[in-house]
């Protein structure tokens, strides 16, 4: 019945946990990160857009650098989505694209000749990005593309570095040093979010039993260790239970298992709704459940297990009328001739195997 203290925690449980995550979970979360760096992307390069523009206006630069333009600022962003989305590794298809990024936005650089304000405002783009994608690691790597990228335009074009930025092309570049931060904030804000709820979802996945929300046997066990601990350190009362289904066997044999399941939720409704909330109710496997019931000495619990006892005689299950329902129910108080929980849990399965031998549908109190 009781578990060994690294039974989860054992290595061949955590290799096997990790061989059963799918791939379609690494797949999905890809496509999450390259829709997130779209957004901004689209964003980003639209905005920059006006100041590079207004750069090839100032410094009459051909057709070619126009059509380059309009296409790295508005067509580039949804080409990187759409291959982001048939590549097998998505996320690591978008950081590939981030380099890019960087690179093209070097080669803007140099040809404005590192006007100061456009320069700091595509660094700051790629920068983000590039940090918020992969750390500083990506972030000195991205940094460095640019700056070679930059260096290498400036060579093969012959322009001259100016740094001092134009009116027009200072005037283009201001909102986006401002919007952008809080575009990247905002979007930070809600992948944290995100994460917060998946979070939740997944801490109640580990602690909930799928079937009927009560614990699951590991967290039972747990929090049964917990209050030990503080009955052994106060010495206040505690009492627990474990709750056996009467010829469970016999209902899934006869009625089918969704019968079995029906009788197993109606049951644990019977037991949440005599019970408190701050009492902890757990499932130990198919038919066995088990409740820590803190500040409650033992004559309380067995008045609370008499209520269930009688709210089962008048109850029948929809899809079996004519099957009535009883539990066996097995009371251990919290005693201090206990050295370890697992002793307290030996009584109280002493005391359920009692209460079975001496015709079920009773409660019984170890001795």
């Amino acid at each position: 019945m009781m578990n060994d203290d690294d039974f989860y925690t054992n290595q061949r449980i955590r290799e096997e946990w990790h061989q059963n995550l799918s791939q379609d979970d690494a797949h999905r979360s890809g496509i999450q990160f390259a829709r997130r760096v779209r957004l901004a992307r689209v964003v980003g390069l639209g905005a920059l857009f006006f100041p590079i523009a207004g750069m090839l206006v100032t410094h009459f630069h051909s057709g070619g650098w126009w059509l380059a333009l309009v296409g790295w600022a508005f067509v580039w962003p949804h080409l990187a989505w759409q291959l982001s989305c048939r590549s097998p590794a998505p996320h690591q298809s978008e950081i590939q694209h981030l380099k890019i990024d960087a690179v093209i936005a070097g080669v803007w650089i140099g040809l404005m000749g590192i006007n100061v304000l456009p320069t700091a405002a595509l660094v700051m783009m790629v920068g983000m990005n590039m940090m918020g994608a992969g750390g500083c690691r990506l972030f000195l790597a991205g940094v460095v593309m640019t700056f070679a990228s930059a260096l290498m335009t400036l060579a093969l074009t012959g322009r001259v570095v100016t740094f001092a930025p134009d009116a027009l092309e200072g005037w283009l570049t201001l909102p986006i040093l401002v919007l952008y931060p809080m575009l990247f904030a905002w979007l930070s804000h809600r992948t944290a979010m995100r994460l917060l709820e998946h979070k939740r979802r997944l801490e109640l996945m580990s602690t909930r039993d799928g079937m009927t929300g009560v614990y699951n046997r590991r967290h039972w066990e747990t929090l049964l260790r917990n209050e030990f601990d503080h009955c052994r350190r106060s010495h206040r009362v505690a009492t627990i239970l474990l709750i056996d289904i009467d010829h469970f066997k016999s209902i899934n044999d006869t009625w089918g298992h969704d019968v079995g399941d029906e009788a197993i939720i109606a049951i644990t409704r019977q037991i949440q709704m005599t019970l408190r909330a701050g009492d902890h109710i757990g499932r130990f496997g198919g038919d066995e459940f088990a409740v820590i019931m803190s500040g409650t000495p033992a004559e309380s619990a067995i008045a609370a297990m008499s209520r269930v006892h009688e709210r089962l005689e008048n109850m029948s299950l929809p899809g079996a009328p004519n099957e009535r329902l009883r539990i066996s129910v097995g009371v251990a108080p919290w005693g201090t001739q206990f050295g370890h929980y697992r002793e307290w849990l030996k009584a109280a399965d002493v005391a359920l195997y009692k209460a079975k031998n001496a015709g079920r549908g009773r409660t019984e109190v170890a001795a």
